[in-house]
């Protein structure tokens, strides 16, 4: 991780909507979100509309695609816009003698899912603003949720259950190419399993949808912070895995756990919290939910996952709320009810037009009678034969595979991607910027590729893309040729992909 005070000029990540402010004196109004939040108003300002300049000057010859990177001297100014004319931008401070160096793909990752994220749990941002125009509303939401999302990032290894936050003390701390050279964010990460095993999970989703009665109803299971199935789409299937990754899976329990000394939360007891504005007031108006806040989730007698970030049930119940999320597809508000057995959490979710009094409770009760033994032995069998952190490590390889369609992802074990030297992994940096590029140039179009760098330390990195499938990689054997290094490729592709990778 890379360390950036959060009173310089380091980093600065806004939200904004073109629509608003428009009238001069008014042009705060346009703001939405801004960190750091201490910085001046005339800051704030400064930044907003050197960022709505940009905006505006791309679009006179890219109407259709406005900026997506500004490369200055000392800083990149990423954008990405979330909803029509809602604008994230972050911008970020370079310096490589503290090892700030990012990808900007990567930068953008984090604002795509951070707005993912919030859609989820709120609709989206443009709707919010529809019910309440003043802005007061989404401010409300935005600034709790954004603080959240950075502050109580979650960096787990399999080996070790820790917790890192992005900020320390006051500074942030942003995934440098350390981190995200040979992973993917925005995409899930799958369990190999047993065709035996599989057929029982298979049956167990069917029990799971029994269980709902009448009702529709979509499932995903995991086994620790791997999916094992799911039926939602695949757009819903990352932000609710990014999600149970981050706060419901037993690593997340866990690490929650033993993160709870964290600064960032004392004196914080209640979900429900007043967010601070733009102008640096202090706004109560508004019920305020805070989905991503760490150290809320518990695991109930009966083992279905409990929180009070959604306040109480209705009618004096002293029960605690069950959370509602928006589905992508379907855009329809379901309950989610998580169970948990050990390693093995599963996520059922039912429409909330379709529940009446108690239906939530009758559904709970026939997944503790029809379905508890079935998961118990699933359970079971999957940690029987689960390899550990290492059981996808591929000796003599450094590798990431990547389906954009179906947004799944593998790669080494981050303890294995550790041992790899500084050489290589910014080389490996380079060739997926190189990418990325090749890949905007490109646009939709289906076009294979494959670059190969010779790293300073003699290590070769490769990529190699075909449709909608990567492959990046680094081998650290010095004395290889790169036909030894492509042939090594090869053998990768043809045992592990099933020769997705091959080239003519």
């Amino acid at each position: 991780m890379a360390s950036m005070s959060s009173g310089d000029e380091s980093l600065r990540l806004c939200v904004f909507d073109l629509r608003r402010g428009q009238t001069e004196g008014q042009e705060l109004d346009k703001i939405l979100f801004f960190h750091p939040p201490e910085l001046d108003v005339s800051t704030q300002l400064s930044v907003t509309g050197l960022s709505e300049g940009l905006i505006t000057f791309t679009r006179l010859f890219s109407p259709e695609a406005a900026c997506e990177v500004i490369e200055a001297e000392r800083h990149s100014h990423v954008f990405f816009e979330a909803e029509t004319d809602i604008w994230m931008v972050m911008v970020v401070e370079k310096n490589k003698d503290t090892g700030a160096i990012w990808r900007i793909d990567a930068l953008r990752g984090m604002l795509k899912e951070v707005h993912s994220l919030f859609v989820m749990f709120h609709g989206s941002v443009r709707a919010l603003l529809e019910k309440e125009p003043t802005g007061g509303l989404t401010r409300a939401q935005l600034y709790p949720f954004i603080t959240d999302y950075l502050s109580t990032f979650q960096k787990r290894s399999r080996s070790e259950d820790w917790c890192c936050d992005l900020f320390v003390g006051k500074k942030l701390q942003l995934p440098n190419f350390r981190e995200t050279t040979l992973s993917e964010r925005g995409t899930v990460q799958m369990l190999t399993l047993a065709r035996d095993t599989a057929l029982e999970v298979q049956s167990l989703v069917q029990v799971l949808d029994s269980c709902a009665g009448n009702l529709q109803c979509l499932s995903m299971i995991l086994f620790q912070d791997l999916l094992v199935s799911t039926t939602l789409s695949p757009d819903d299937t990352v932000n609710l895995f990014t999600f149970a990754v981050m706060r419901l899976t037993s690593q997340a329990l866990l690490s929650s756990d033993a993160s709870s000394w964290s600064h960032l939360r004392k004196g914080t007891g209640s979900s429900e919290t007043s967010s601070r504005s733009t102008s640096g007031s202090i706004d109560s108006l508004h019920h305020v939910i805070r989905p991503l806040q760490n150290d809320k989730w518990k695991k109930g007698k009966d083992g279905f996952l409990v929180t009070d970030i959604w306040g109480l049930e209705t009618g004096g119940s002293p029960d605690p709320a069950i959370p509602i999320v928006w589905l992508q597809e379907t855009q329809e508000r379901v309950y989610l009810l998580a169970y948990q057995y050990k390693s093995l959490t599963l996520l059922l979710l039912l429409p909330e037009t379709d529940i009446v009094n108690g239906g939530l409770s009758a559904v709970k009760q026939q997944v503790i009678e029809q379905a508890s033994l079935r998961i118990m032995k699933i359970e079971e069998k999957i940690s029987r034969g689960w390899g550990g952190e290492n059981a996808y490590h591929v000796k003599g390889y450094r590798y990431l595979v990547v389906d954009t369609d179906l947004e799944v992802s593998r790669a080494s074990p981050s303890g294995k991607v550790a041992t790899l030297a500084k050489e290589s992994l910014l080389a490996l940096n380079k060739l997926r910027e190189e990418v990325d590029l090749e890949k905007s140039r490109a646009k939709r179009q289906e076009r294979d590729l494959e670059i190969c760098i010779r790293a300073k330390n003699n290590a070769w990195v490769i990529a190699r893309v075909s449709r909608d499938k990567e492959l990046y990689m680094a081998l650290e054997k010095a004395s290889d040729t790169l036909l030894d290094a492509t042939d090594a490729v090869g053998r990768f592709s043809n045992r592990y992909c099933s020769g997705a990778f091959l080239m003519d």
